[in-house]
């Protein structure tokens, strides 16, 4: 990019407020939302969905943000305010909580659109000049810098951050956008039926992130307008903009270009999606690299001990391959092959986990073994219990099986047998 330097970025990034949407359900993931937002699900052994946008904006240098908030949103504000409440406002940096409390209306968020148009006083105050708006449920490591830059550079009133991805995948799930050669965006579908390919990749297609720069009062100007327009949904893929590409400048950012292709960007909204994503992790070496120290992903996890592999016997031996175990975990004479243990997670004697995410504080009993599941937090699996080895035993259950075959198990489900 001609004359982009670090200097001139940060001076664009302190002028940048940014707005994390942190209110979704995720209503494909099933039980696993049902007593949290999808932001607060559970990833990668330690952290939470929610650690990554927020981790990308502090490492971007955006120190200014706002995480609006809705939908059982307990165990999400909670995790904020332990391990991202400790910026200092003073010091012009702060992470702030700001939950549907009908500012403007009687309505809860109504939108995406509208839950940012219901705190436009509270970014008025913080004067930037330009606002980010970012989707808290996906999971990636961006810097927003180089986005911002393009933003200023091309003149764009509106900036939307896309990735290539392959047809099928982005079909009824994703925004897709159409571009010129100068990336100026020419069209936008809303979650298609049939997305329209990239002229250079016939099976892909430009999807939307969810990801947006503007301009603080174009953006105003619209939410202005999109909030008296009684046919509107109110949200920017639906609504924002499809209104404005015909009369204003918006264009595209390709993050897989920046990031040189090496971009890693995942939607984990289904079962089978969240699923993938976190087995892709115990890889020797994963696409997704939680240790960069360049690129710190940032979470709160109370202090625990150590991860603990206990016995040594031909038939009894506690041990993990392939596998990731976060501390307070006791494997005690049993094997996890290809296996993400959360905190606090206990495995007893003779039992088999293989390609399995078990969250926090699950206890696995004795001979069980468990094959391609997740074990949604507090998980108590009885001795000898099979799961995923028979999905019709599972089904039997009640334990929900996905079309990939990933067998859900929750507390409520076990203390139905």
């Amino acid at each position: 990019m001609s004359g982009i330097n670090n200097r001139y970025i940060s001076n664009l990034t302190r002028d940048t407020y940014a707005l994390v949407l942190a209110g979704g359900r995720g209503s494909r993931l099933y039980e696993l939302t049902n007593w949290r937002a999808k932001p607060a699900l559970y990833f990668g052994g330690k952290f939470r969905i929610i650690d990554f946008p927020l981790s990308n904006c502090i490492n971007s240098g955006i120190r200014n943000v706002g995480v609006l908030t809705q939908y059982k949103s307990h165990s999400l504000i909670r995790h904020l305010v332990r391990g991202w409440g400790h910026f200092k406002k003073e010091l012009g940096e702060s992470i702030e909580v700001l939950p549907a409390s009908q500012r403007f209306s009687e309505d809860w968020y109504q939108g995406t659109a509208d839950a940012v148009y219901q705190n436009i006083d509270i970014i008025r105050d913080e004067l930037p000049k330009y606002v980010m708006i970012l989707s808290g449920d996906h999971i990636y490591q961006m810097d927003y810098g180089p986005m911002l830059a393009k933003h200023v550079e091309s003149g764009a009133q509106m900036t939307v951050s896309c990735i290539s991805v392959p047809i099928e995948q982005a079909r009824n799930a994703f925004g897709v956008i159409s571009v010129d050669d100068n990336n100026q965006v020419t069209d936008f579908k809303e979650k298609p039926e049939n997305p329209t390919p990239l002229k250079s990749e016939p099976d892909y297609c430009l999807a939307s992130m969810g990801n947006y720069v503007f301009d603080t009062e174009f953006l105003f100007e619209q939410l202005e307008k999109d909030s008296q327009n009684e046919d509107s949904d109110h949200d920017f893929g639906k609504d924002i903009i499809p209104s404005i590409i015909d009369n204003y400048k918006v264009f595209a950012f390709d993050f897989r270009a920046s990031a040189k292709n090496d971009a890693y960007w995942r939607d984990v909204g289904t079962l089978d999606s969240y699923w993938d994503a976190n087995m892709e992790l115990v890889a020797p070496i994963p696409e997704l690299n939680l240790y960069d120290k360049n690129w710190p992903i940032w979470t709160y996890q109370e202090q625990l001990p150590p991860a603990k592999f206990v016995w040594e016997q031909d038939d009894r031996r506690g041990e993990a391959l392939n596998s990731v175990v976060s501390g307070g975990c006791i494997i005690s004479g049993a094997t996890l092959r290809r296996t993400i243990c959360f905190s606090n997670v206990r495995v007893k004697s003779y039992s088999v986990m293989e390609e399995t995410v078990a969250l926090p504080g699950v206890e696995v009993g004795q001979r069980c073994h468990i094959k391609k599941a997740i074990l949604d937090r507090g998980c108590q699996i009885p001795d000898n219990m099979k799961i995923g080895v028979n999905h019709d035993e599972d089904r039997a259950r009640g334990f929900r099986v996905s079309p990939g075959g990933v067998v859900l198990v929750t507390r409520e489900m076990l203390q139905a047998l």
